[in-house]
């Protein structure tokens, strides 16, 4: 069932929400749904590899069908208005090309990987959902551009997801799904609540906490000396990097020091305010922060191709029913086919109410 205005439900502001434990929509808002193809294509591999599943040519397609299962589950679940998957550049990197290191050490995928993630435009496009492969960039970007439209159409939108960086688009319009092990409906669904209580940071400084923070994954050390709680400390004392940053410059720290100290003795800790600022003083630790920032920022101009003034255009739903079933039905799966007819090609809950 959708989720009632994608909130966390009454007595768990501190806790995720999963989507299968979230009450019907009522929401007028329309919704969209933002897909980190990559992220769940990679997930489902090492998931399911062990199945060998083919399709009817043949070909490896477990991360594939994964993937669409947990789409095709996401959209019975939340019953969205359009649906749009961002994928990789997989021939350029602009943040590569800035930082070579650039997730440098990831392991070399698997074939049967590299093989799927290189069809699934091609599947998701013949089924008609839109599919955006942004020149020289990533599915995070396609990310934060479908925050962003949300935002300026009055849409509702959830991103769909295994990793943090989503996390950087969180608002009171836009939540993310982040899978887990147990699959859609046991995955937390992130509120702007749910966000601080997991890391004590408002969503709005999200993406500076992870600056600071650095992500591993993506060969990206964060500032010297500041690990995720000394990172929460800064933004909940200061409000924000640039007050930080100014503090430092400007008073060589000395209110923040204060500030840090005080808080500190009042969560009943050690005061913290001279090491904090020592570190954020030192040579490059400014660099490295601006840096990442940088780095980890997505794009929010991205041209999604949504036009949902005229029906039948990529990406809105319901889908064509004749095409629903050839291309789901080549996977060999008559379980995903039958469950793809039946949620792909209804009506969408905004469309619904209408009419009521």
């Amino acid at each position: 069932m959708p989720p009632s205005d994608l909130e966390p439900l009454a007595g768990s502001a501190d806790t995720e929400t999963s989507a299968q434990a979230a009450l019907s929509r009522t929401s007028e808002k329309k919704l969209l749904l933002v897909v980190d193809a990559p992220s769940l294509l990679h997930r489902n591999h090492h998931a399911r590899a062990y199945t060998q599943m083919v399709d009817r040519a043949s070909r490896p397609v477990w991360a594939l069908h994964g993937m669409l299962r947990q789409i095709i589950e996401s959209i019975d679940t939340f019953a969205p208005d359009a649906v749009v998957f961002g994928l990789d550049d997989r021939t350029a990197s602009a943040r590569r090309d800035f930082y070579p290191d650039y997730k440098a050490g990831r392991a070399e995928k698997a074939p049967e990987l590299v093989d799927q993630l290189e069809r699934a435009k091609s599947l998701l496009d013949a089924l008609g959902l839109a599919t955006v492969v942004p020149a020289g960039l990533e599915a995070d970007d396609v990310n934060a551009s479908g925050a962003a439209w949300a935002g300026r159409h009055g849409w509702e939108c959830v991103i769909i997801t295994s990793d943090r960086d989503a996390f950087a688009h969180i608002s009171d319009h836009t939540k993310v799904l982040r899978l887990i092990d147990g699959g859609i409906h046991a995955s937390p669904l992130l509120s702007p609540r749910a966000l601080r209580s997991m890391y004590g940071v408002d969503a709005s400084n999200y993406l500076a906490f992870a600056a600071l923070r650095g992500d591993a994954s993506d060969n990206l050390p964060g500032v010297t000396g500041i690990g995720e709680k000394a990172a929460a400390a800064l933004l909940e004392v200061a409000g924000s990097m640039d007050e930080v940053w100014a503090d430092v410059e400007h008073d060589e720290g000395r209110t923040l020091a204060a500030a840090l100290d005080s808080w500190s003795l009042e969560q009943g800790g050690r005061r913290l305010g001279a090491r904090l600022v020592k570190v954020l003083s030192a040579e490059g630790a400014r660099d490295r922060y601006d840096f990442n920032v940088r780095i980890m920022t997505g794009r929010e101009d991205l041209d999604l191709g949504l036009t949902p003034d005229v029906p039948g255009s990529p990406g809105l739903l319901p889908l064509d029913i004749a095409r629903v079933g050839r291309v789901v039905g080549f996977l060999g799966n008559d379980s995903t086919t039958d469950l793809a007819l039946r949620v792909l090609t209804g009506d969408p809950a905004s469309l619904v109410r209408s009419r009521g």
